[in-house]
Order: structure tokens, then sequence, then C-alpha cells
């Protein structure tokens, strides 16, 4: 397996404490590049004194975190964004002084801020002297952590390891070794909660055709879609993309199948649906197109009148897999403008779906196009509401769901 993309797409917000260990935190933000990793830094007071925040900005290629009242920041991406934006926050080296500081939930600081305010993992890789580690108080605070993580399963500990130190002692309380973080942080995107399973999804918008220079479409970029085959990939299950057209880089280790109308969509669904455990119907398929196809450009005559465009239904791709026999676990989309809830409780039942998952499209910040989504989630025995968070974030909740109600 190509270690080198099993990172792809994930945002990493990569916190540096302070300790003498710091500076391996810049071949840390290497080597989550190089697995395809986005990462911003964010570092403490005490870490500058190890490590300047210059190289950080220039291996990372993005300006470093330091205070958390930077008005600056807080116009452009302040703790509750940078929170939002992160699939995981990942805190190496973690000092005995942060470790203490986070388990007892203080905001004193940006990157004690952000943990409160993230609705990501956090993963925390210890560094520190022996002593400092194998003290009753470090232990007793660790120990409340691993319960925590146990409860919740969000606080992950990454080491620490054993050997030698740079106060000449030996003993736990070495950060772990930089391959062993980047294979953890792997691990937390890879859960087998839908191993075995086979998931068909459809994404991006479809294109129909005028005449060969005009079409009809939408404003959908695919993301979303995107975002789900990459967590249901990392969930285990086999993935099946039909995508219509989009900018966006193929999901790692998904079989993608390009498509560019309604009908061409509807085909590849019908032709991969058979054997399908879930179908998650993400695309924007256009629900018209033009009931005549011009075979040449169709030119202005001059006149001032708009040329009529006669239109005709497309197939129902939702609808036709829902009502097979025997059918996958069927999931829609609803994107509305208006009257969320209602219209998508409508959809559920008129179209015989298994969920529905809503969201409003006219909000710009979380509509077309957007990196964030917050979604109403509906079926027969409940609903769920999930906050703005980064589309990824989105995706692997709803996957955690399915799994959940395909048990």
């Amino acid at each position: 397996m190509n270690q080198t993309l099993q990172l792809t797409n994930k945002r990493i917000l990569l916190g540096v404490t302070g300790g003498i260990a710091a500076y391996k935190a810049a071949e840390l933000l290497r080597r989550l590049q190089d697995n395809g990793a986005e990462v911003r830094v964010v570092m403490t007071k005490a870490a500058t004194e190890f490590i300047t925040p210059l190289t950080m900005q220039a291996l990372s290629g993005f300006p470093v975190h330091l205070d958390l009242l930077d008005t600056e920041a807080e116009n452009a991406m302040g703790h509750i964004e940078l929170a939002r934006w992160a699939d995981l926050i990942l805190i190496a080296p973690a000092s005995a002084n942060f470790i203490a500081r986070f388990r007892h939930g203080q905001a004193d600081d940006l990157l004690a801020t952000l943990c409160l305010a993230a609705h990501c993992p956090i993963a925390l890789a210890p560094a520190m002297n022996q002593a400092m580690w194998r003290n009753e108080k470090t232990q007793d605070n660790i120990l409340s952590l691993e319960k925590n993580s146990l409860k919740k399963k969000n606080i992950h500990l990454f080491g620490p390891d054993s050997g030698s130190q740079a106060c000449g002692e030996i003993g736990f309380g070495r950060l772990q070794e930089i391959p062993e973080i980047i294979k953890s942080t792997i691990g937390l995107f890879s859960s087998g909660i839908l191993a075995g399973k086979k998931v068909l999804i459809t994404a991006g918008p479809t294109r129909e055709a005028i005449d060969p220079v005009r079409y009809i479409s939408n404003h959908s970029s695919g993301k979303q879609g995107y975002a789900l085959a990459t967590s249901a990939m990392e969930a285990g299950a086999e993935v099946i993309l039909i995508s219509g057209p989009t900018q966006l880089p193929e999901p790692p280790r998904v079989k993608r199948i390009d498509v560019i109308s309604a009908t061409d969509m509807h085909s590849a669904v019908m032709s991969h649906v058979k054997d399908c455990d879930l179908f998650i119907g993400v695309a924007a398929v256009a629900d018209f197109r033009p009931a005549n196809y011009t075979k040449q450009k169709m030119k202005k005559d001059g006149t001032g009148q708009v040329a009529a465009i006669e239109l005709t239904l497309n197939p129902d791709i939702i609808a036709s897999v829902a009502n097979l026999s025997p059918k996958p676990f069927t999931v829609g989309f609803a994107a509305e403008t208006e009257n969320l809830v209602t219209y998508a409780k409508q959809k559920l039942a008129r179209k015989n779906l298994d969920m529905i998952i809503a969201n409003d499209v006219a909000d710009p910040k979380i509509g077309f196009n957007s990196d964030d989504n917050a979604t109403t989630i509906l079926w027969k025995d409940g609903n769920v509401k999930l906050p703005m968070m980064s589309k990824q974030q989105i995706s692997n909740s709803i996957i955690e769901l399915l799994a959940t109600i395909l048990k």
C-alpha cells in the first residue's frame, strides 16, 4: 500500500509545545506532507524558544499561529475557524505543562483554546524528562486522558518512547519516533467499521448538452461526495465513486467512474449497484435536459428574440435505486434553500429512502463549492444535526452513523 496517499486531503493542525524535542516537529511536518496531509502549525510561546516560527512557516508554506488574541489571525482564521478546519489536532511534542493544562481544560493560550473548541480527534505525543514523566501528577493526568479516550475515543496518546535523553538520563519520556507517529496518525483515519461492505457513491454535477458548446448544469463541486468516498474507504469498504465533471483529484484506493450527463450516471449506477450494501446519492443530478440536442451551435437570428428550449425529465437515479428489490441501504441528499427539514422529510418518504442528509445551500458558508458543511440527518428511527465543520469531518460522522445502523 502506497503510504504517500494515506493522508491525502487530510487537514492536520500540528501543535508544537516547549521542549528540546520541538526541533523534531520540523521533520514531522515534512513527513505529514509527504503522506499527502495539508498542515497548519500552532506554536506555544515556549516552543518558539527551541525552534523558530519562520522555520515552520517555510516548511508548511503557511503562517504559523502563535497568539490567541492576534487580531489579524481573528480576521482571517481565528481559533474557532482553525478548530473547524482541522481533521486532527496533533500535538508533538506535548510537554508535561501542556498535558496538565489540557487535562484540566484550561484556555490560556491559542493551542489550549483550539483543543477546547475542536470537534475533531486530538492526539498528543508526550516528550519530557524521564523523572517528569514518572511523576505521579503527570501519570494522573495521563490516566485521566486515557480514561477519556476509552469513553469518547477522541483523545489519543502516541508514546512516549524509552531511551537516552538530552539531559543524559535514560528512561521513558522520549518523543515517539517520527515514522511511528506517522503510522499512528494514519491509523486514526482507518477505522475498519465498514470492512467487507461495498459502497456506491455518486458525486458532482451533471451536464445536459444543449448544443456542442452549451449545457445546463449547477454549482456542485463534488467535494462532499468525494469526502464521503474517502471516509468510506478509510472505514474499510470497497468504494465505487461515480462522478460528474469536477476538478477534484481521484480519492486514493477508490474506483472512480467518470460520467457527464444524468442518463450516463443513471446507466453507470444501475450497472454497479447490484452487489452493493450501501448507496449514497450525493450528486446534484440535473432534473431536466433539453428534449432536442442541436448538433450545430445555436445562432442568434438577429431579431433579439430568445430561442425556446424544450426540456424533458431526466431519470430519477435515487428513486431507481430505492425501488430495487432487494435494494441497498439507500441514502439521499437534499440541497434546499428554505424549509430544510420539511422538504427533506417529504423527499425521504416520497422516494422510499432509508436516510436523507439535508443541507442549506442558501448559506454561502456551507453551500456549493464550500469546504465546510452543516447537515441535518433524518431516518426512520431518528435524526441528528451536525454543526458546521469540514466536509471531511461531516463525512466521517455520516459513515460512523451508517456503520452503526448497518450493524
